[in-house]
């Protein structure tokens, strides 16, 4: 009995600290935390948010003490019951979050707060609609709501970029050039998100060359609201029978070999003339620990989901690669939510023939954009519209 307890105790999580910075509840454990581990749900009359940490203790008396926020109607900390710490949000409406763990912080978890206007829209029909005329009050329910949700999606600009062109053809295997590939997913992905309501940019429509600085600046300057680059892969001869699958990057730092070489082999050409060794270093650590790296990596994640599950849904042995994190030069000068899409291996004979097919190029490009949409509509809830 004494073994069964001391067990439960070592398993027991303290949360260390908890503070209010940049509109955020950041929460510190003495050990790694599992999201699994919390449960939220909401109430009502007042307005509450509230999240059950499971397994958990205050570390001490004074964690969650005296926590203020401006768009918060209250904000507390407490010991729920011996095993776990509660932390409830109070506001003047019901308001969504999506509460997150930092990029390689385990022991982290933060939970965003209400901002100025943010709610849920208000309940309009609160009668039973008569079975005569219940479809007719749908379908004009659902074209007032398409209205305001396709007039938002028309002011969100999605900058695709089609990667190499012109003289750098990128990888090539079995005749076929990875610029010829990239170009025609992009194409099919700007008619999706066209027929999704969204605006497009595309970096290029032609076989041309784009030099870095152009290439990195446009979604800032056309004020995107994400960016994705478009890719294929490629390995040595000895790998090829070996070596495929999808695989989503994100601009980071990492210490993985694999994502190393894949992105030393897609900055090469881009990075012809870009300056020193040291300066290049330099722009990269400036925007590593930038603000939208925790969005590029949720952009990373809903895309790559859509295309995996869009793509095992026609056919077998689709290998996902993961979503993953490299110092890709193209997603660098972007402050924009950004990605790079590794569509397969243009070096794998299945993989090639399935790639340049139109079914699997349209199943991709419906995949990136079912998930550049599910991102959107997520960030939207968060931010309150």
């Amino acid at each position: 009995m004494l073994i069964s307890s001391t067990i439960v105790l070592l398993a027991i999580n303290q949360l260390k600290d908890a503070k209010v910075v940049k509109g955020e509840l950041r929460l510190t454990f003495a050990k790694p935390i599992d999201k699994k581990q919390i449960h939220s749900f909401a109430l009502s009359k007042p307005f509450r948010k509230v999240f059950d940490i499971k397994n958990c203790r205050l570390g001490s008396s004074g964690v969650g003490r005296r926590l203020d926020s401006p768009t918060t109607q209250s904000l507390k900390i407490a010991q729920y019951r011996p095993n776990i710490v509660r932390i409830v949000v109070g506001s003047d409406k019901p308001y969504y979050c999506s509460p997150y763990k930092p990029i390689l912080s385990t022991r982290y978890y933060h939970i965003p707060l209400p901002k100025e206007g943010s709610h849920l829209p208000a309940k309009r029909y609160k009668h039973p609609i008569r079975k005569s005329v219940k479809k007719t009050s749908v379908k004009k329910k659902t074209k007032k709501l398409i209205k305001p949700n396709y007039l938002l999606r028309k002011s969100e600009l999605v900058v695709v970029d089609a990667g190499h062109g012109g003289h750098d053809t990128g990888a090539i295997a079995g005749g076929k050039r990875e610029k010829d590939l990239v170009l025609q997913i992009a194409k099919r992905l700007e008619k999706e998100l066209k027929r999704r309501g969204f605006s497009v940019y595309m970096t290029r429509r032609t076989d041309r060359f784009l030099k870095l600085s152009q290439r990195t600046h446009i979604a800032d300057k056309k004020k995107a609201a994400v960016f994705v680059s478009i890719h294929a892969n490629s390995v040595p001869q000895s790998k090829r029978n070996h070596v495929y699958g999808v695989e989503t990057f994100f601009l980071q730092n990492t210490r993985d070999a694999k994502s190393k070489r894949i992105a030393a082999r897609e900055n090469a050409a881009v990075l012809k003339g870009a300056g020193s060794r040291l300066s290049k270093e330099v722009i990269v650590d400036s925007v590593l620990n930038g603000p939208k790296i925790i969005e590029s990596n949720k952009l990373a994640i809903d895309v790559h989901k859509r295309i995996i599950t869009n793509l095992r849904a026609r056919y077998r042995g689709v290998k996902d690669g993961g979503v993953r994190h490299a110092p890709f030069w193209v997603l660098v000068g972007a402050s924009r939510p950004s990605i790079l899409v590794e569509v397969g291996y243009i070096s794998h004979s299945t993989e090639r023939k399935r790639l340049f097919s139109s079914r699997y190029q349209q199943l991709i490009a419906k995949g990136i954009a079912e998930g550049i949409e599910n991102y959107l509509n997520n960030r939207r809830r968060e931010l309150g519209f």
